[in-house]
């Protein structure tokens, strides 16, 4: 028997419940619960282990062994090795000639966009000369060197090469220069621990981060109350996959209160991406309900999404995107899920493949359909995902 699989037996007993109850209540098969309790399964998917453990009352990670991550498929690594290899040549020798940071500045300004859209292949072609340029950088360049550092590190998790996204994270965070810098890269490195499915170390970084840098509000500047509420989000995020709920409404709470106080949403001087404001904090309201199995209310709140001149990134909105179809799906409206999956993917055709999320909500459309459309299998083709 697994550890998750004992876990996941032991709970089920203390809290009377039969196989069957437990299915009924968490929404995953009898015959998964089975298989997971008598070792046949040698492991499940973190959205079956979270409902699983919001059924049995426990944190999510209380069912896991060890943190389990999907890594980049065998093609998403070869378009990235010359950055891999950028990232892992020793340092380049005093004599180099350096580059300035007028000029790193101006390559990194004009590569932004290119992560903005998810242009990955294009950003990968220009990441290992900017790289490389960047590191060769004074300390009167150093901020740019931050901003590049956390450019590389943020494109690498969201291809899901977590194993040199971290090191690369970690040395933005070490040369930032402040903590509103370093606040953004702490950000990223939470966000690619709830990707690992640590989510213990998620949250408790971005809570302590969050607590050093709570601004006083009757003074707070944009910036502050946007850096401050950007790691409660992540806080929240985590907390709420680990099923600890009130800390997870906590954090969200704070945060609304701090986009309230901005009152629009704005873009970020430290960030190199991301922005805060009412529709950030909307969307991670609408990722909660999903979370907690509100589907109906992922629709709801989806419907009345605030909407000012600054728009969040295409990261976010994608994936806020996903929580929509996700929602669809649970409902049984097969249509409509992938009608927005097909919306996703036609926006974001570089992004949309190393998503798990959406791999997950296009198996809930099969399993729920009869037969399946040629797009439908084109999806799955591009997802990965074996019928």
């Amino acid at each position: 028997m697994t550890y998750a699989g004992k876990k996941i037996k032991d709970a089920r007993k203390r809290t009377g419940l039969t196989q069957r109850e437990l299915a009924t209540h968490s929404g995953v098969s009898v015959s998964t619960i089975r298989k997971l309790e008598q070792g046949e399964r040698s492991g499940a998917r973190m959205e079956t282990l979270h409902a699983l453990a919001r059924a049995l009352r426990l944190p999510t990670m209380a069912l896991v062994t060890e943190p389990r991550e999907e890594g980049a498929h065998a093609g998403t690594r070869e378009l990235w090795a010359p950055v891999r290899a950028e990232l892992m040549r020793p340092p380049a020798p005093d004599g180099d000639a350096p580059a300035t940071p007028t000029g790193v500045a101006r390559v990194l300004a004009a590569s932004v966009p290119l992560y903005r859209d998810h242009r990955f292949t294009e950003l990968a072609a220009v990441l290992p000369s900017l790289l490389r340029d960047a590191d060769t950088l004074s300390d009167e360049g150093r901020g740019v060197r931050v901003r590049v550092l956390q450019l590389a590190a943020g494109a690498l998790t969201h291809t899901r090469q977590f194993d040199i996204a971290e090191p690369v994270v970690r040395r933005a965070l070490a040369d930032a220069q402040d903590r509103m810098e370093g606040s953004a890269s702490v950000n990223t490195l939470a966000w690619l621990r709830i990707r690992q499915g640590r989510l213990d170390e998620a949250l408790s970084l971005a809570t302590q981060w969050a607590d050093e840098m709570e601004p006083r509000m009757s003074r707070a500047t944009d910036a502050e109350l946007s850096a401050w509420g950007l790691l409660l989000l992540r806080a929240s995020g985590a907390a709420a996959r680990n099923n600890q709920t009130g800390v997870a409404s906590d954090m969200l709470r704070l945060a609304r209160s701090a986009a309230t106080a901005i009152g629009r949403e704005v873009r970020l001087e430290h960030e190199n991406v991301r922005t805060f404001g009412p529709t950030t904090v909307r969307m991670h309201t609408v990722e909660d309900a999903l979370v907690k199995d509100r589907p109906d209310s992922v629709l709801r709140l989806a419907e009345r999404m605030p909407l000012y001149s600054v728009r969040p990134s295409s990261s976010a909105r994608s994936r806020h995107g996903l929580d929509v179809a996700s929602a669809h799906a649970r409902l049984g409206q097969f249509a409509e899920a992938f009608g927005k999956l097909s919306e996703i993917q036609a926006g974001s055709p570089e992004w949309f493949p190393n998503q798990p999320f959406a791999r997950n909500t296009l198996q809930t459309i099969i399993d729920g359909r009869r037969t399946l459309t040629p797009e439908m299998r084109r999806m799955a083709d591009a997802l990965h995902l074996s019928l």
